[in-house]
């Protein structure tokens, strides 16, 4: 099974910057976005073989996830937890036979850190979501989880700690979900790789220069790292901010 996640920051400008035809070549089973920042209805585009679903946030042009599958999921949910969590169209869940795949973007901290103490809530509640989850059948957990979690994930760690993203908080919420059945496909596989960026600013010619920051995951159940192929970063796919990550899994 081959699975993509790319936050586009929005989709309708990354329709028109390849985006169909990079869906054509990948080839994915599933696909899974963030920052959408739309309703299925502003766009009308044609992506054979999948069924779409949507996770559209209260407010237009913000947030929002979608997951488009060729495999018809059991039974597909919107957000989690409780009432505060859901107005963000920020997760989606779809459940099939031997897992469950959920498609996240994760609340930015913001400048000042101003939404912080709301985050932090966050990462409890995802957390134990999760491994309610993980009770029942093995997760796929992947998104903009919006935390470079170790030095090695970010270009200039010195300079960028404790600002949002890569504060000694949000870190400690990362190494808390790894602590607690689930396993960072990439760093699974690739323990040492530095430069590995997902996320470039579009200040300073940070892309051209991979001054970067790693905040793109596949998380999986510790249960079922075993059966990854592999997990890579797709940097040579332009059209937002973020570029694509992709699991190949064996379930």
């Amino acid at each position: 099974m081959k699975l993509i996640s790319w936050n586009v920051n929005g989709l309708r400008a990354c329709l028109s910057k390849g985006f169909l035809d990079f869906c054509a070549a990948s080839n994915a089973d599933a696909i899974c976005l963030q920052e959408t920042k739309m309703k299925p209805e502003q766009a009308e585009f044609e992506l054979d073989g999948y069924e779409r679903f949507w996770n559209s946030a209260d407010k237009a042009g913000y947030s929002g996830t979608a997951v488009f599958t060729r495999v018809k999921p059991l039974n597909v949910t919107y957000g989690f937890g409780d009432d505060i969590h859901r107005h963000e169209g920020r997760v989606i869940t779809a459940e099939y036979d031997n897992f469950y795949l959920v498609c996240c973007y994760t609340p930015n901290s913001q400048d000042g850190l101003k939404r912080l103490e709301y985050r932090m809530t966050w990462e409890d509640a995802i957390r134990d979501y999760l491994m309610e989850l993980d009770k029942t059948k093995p997760v796929i957990y992947c998104g903009d989880l919006n935390v470079a979690h170790e030095e090695i994930d970010i270009k200039n760690p010195k300079t960028n700690r404790m600002n949002a993203g890569f504060t000694d908080e949000e870190r400690a919420k990362m190494t808390a979900l790894l602590s607690s059945g689930f396993t960072d496909s990439f760093r699974y596989l690739y323990p040492d790789r530095s430069g590995a960026y997902s996320w470039w600013s579009y200040r300073f010619n940070a892309r051209a220069n991979n001054a970067g920051w790693r905040i793109d995951y596949f998380i999986v159940s510790d249960r079922i790292r075993d059966k990854i192929k592999a997990a890579e970063i797709l940097s040579d796919v332009f059209g937002s901010d973020h570029c694509p990550v992709m699991l190949e899994i064996d379930l």
